[in-house]
């Protein structure tokens, strides 16, 4: 079964022309329409004509900033955004995702791994828990009774634990910042407290990996935070 929506269209905003013939070849031949902007301010009166479903984004455009033309896009909806830049340093990341991007590749890239990433961020904007239920693998959680099975076998989480799997649950497959997580479920002043994020981390990897050391489902950002992966 395919997640993706029939013909998703897709915007690239990039001013290399090189970068956007790839991309348009590689979308076309995966099955999505594609359109092309050449600037930042060309993307964001795209977009504002018709929303895609999803949006590629590079960071270096000769008009705004990408970060700019990314928190612009934010103001109007919650589309998809994959940022793609030659800026591969962990800052840049990280300020990236900090900003509002669903996920962030660098270039050169792979046609599989772009491909990948994209079916990700389209999965995730479908609805994915079914009657208050979501499953994945050996993992089951009932939402509505806020009760969790492993190989159906009830698995207790403390209220916190909950808290991180159900945010995991709601931003599968999507890169989430140390920052972002810390922020959301122990407030501004926890930002900096990594190490309560990698002891909730190990906790439930404890508990709901078959492997918690070689983890399946809640992978390492290596630098960046982690990410709640539902497909390989």
């Amino acid at each position: 079964m395919s997640f993706e929506p029939a013909r998703a269209e897709i915007l690239v905003i990039d001013d290399e022309v090189q970068i956007r013939r790839l991309l348009r070849l590689t979308l076309e031949d995966a099955g999505y329409q594609v359109r092309e902007a050449e600037s930042g301010w060309a993307g964001l009166q795209s977009a504002a004509a018709k929303a895609p479903d999803a949006v590629i984004l590079d960071l270096g455009l000769p008009d705004l900033p990408g970060l700019e033309v990314l928190a612009r896009l934010r103001k109007e909806s919650a589309l998809p955004v994959l940022i793609l830049s030659v800026f591969g340093q962990e800052g840049s990341k990280i300020a990236g995702l900090d900003a509002g991007a669903d996920d962030y590749l660098t270039k050169p890239f792979s046609d599989g791994e772009l491909l990948a990433r994209l079916r990700a961020l389209l999965r995730r904007v479908k609805p994915a828990v079914a009657a208050n239920r979501f499953t994945i693998g050996p993992i089951a959680v009932d939402i509505a009774r806020r009760r969790v099975t492993h190989h159906g076998r009830t698995v207790k989480l403390t209220s916190m634990e909950y808290a991180l799997l159900q945010m995991f649950i709601t931003h599968r497959d999507k890169a989430l910042t140390h920052r972002q997580i810390l922020r959301e479920l122990w407030g501004p002043k926890a930002e900096g407290q990594t190490h309560y994020l990698r002891t909730y981390m190990m906790r439930l990897r404890r508990k709901l990996e078959d492997e918690p050391d070689s983890p399946q489902y809640f992978q390492t950002e290596s630098g960046i935070g982690y990410r709640f992966v539902t497909e390989p």
